[in-house]
């Protein structure tokens, strides 16, 4: 069962239309890079899984405010964790991935097109992770990024949201799935 973790956002709703979340003004997941600072306080909404997945969400939100951000996050500790999702930055849509192990960084992917709604595939393979996004589900998915992260056996894995920099920030989430992955 999925639980609040690391920090509890404003608010929380559930409805035939998703899950509805309204992030803390100041919450973010980000880590030692050049700009000095290290935040531990976004919101994921996350349940432990062992062994290889695939992860699913479609989303949209009110991405107003530099940085706003909703998506899927992966999660072993605070120093080793990557999100992905849609991003607002430079008053343009990305779609974004943050991989951090002890040290965030941040790969985008202008999304020139974006109509309001996106659907994120996070998929491991051992300590790999395989991110991919699509606009409409008739589009094909396209790879943002692929990464190492660990090897750990159980993570914690769900929906992630945070809104660094304006007066918060509400998504909402719908058509989440979690899916151990079969041994081959």
């Amino acid at each position: 069962m999925p639980e609040w973790m690391i920090a509890q956002p404003v608010s929380v709703t559930e409805s035939a239309d998703g899950l509805i979340v309204e992030a803390v003004k100041g919450s973010d997941f980000w880590r030692k890079t050049h700009y000095g600072f290290i935040h531990d306080n976004g919101h994921l909404y996350a349940e432990p899984i062992t062994g290889d997945f695939t992860m699913q969400v479609s989303f949209d939100g009110n991405y107003t405010n530099e940085y706003d951000h909703a998506g899927l996050m992966v999660w072993a500790d605070e120093t080793t964790w990557i999100k992905t999702g849609l991003e607002f930055t430079e008053g343009r849509y990305f779609a974004s991935a943050v991989v951090t192990r002890d040290f965030s960084d941040w790969a985008v992917a202008p999304l020139e097109t974006y109509s309001g709604a996106l659907t994120m595939r996070l998929k491991r393979e051992g300590g790999s992770f395989e991110m991919h996004y699509r606009r409409a589900e008739t589009d094909p998915w396209t790879l943002l990024r692929i990464a190492y992260l660990t090897d750990a056996p159980t993570l914690h894995a769900g929906r992630m949201i945070g809104a660094p920099s304006g007066e918060g920030f509400k998504a909402r989430f719908f058509d989440f799935s979690l899916t151990a992955t079969e041994k081959k």
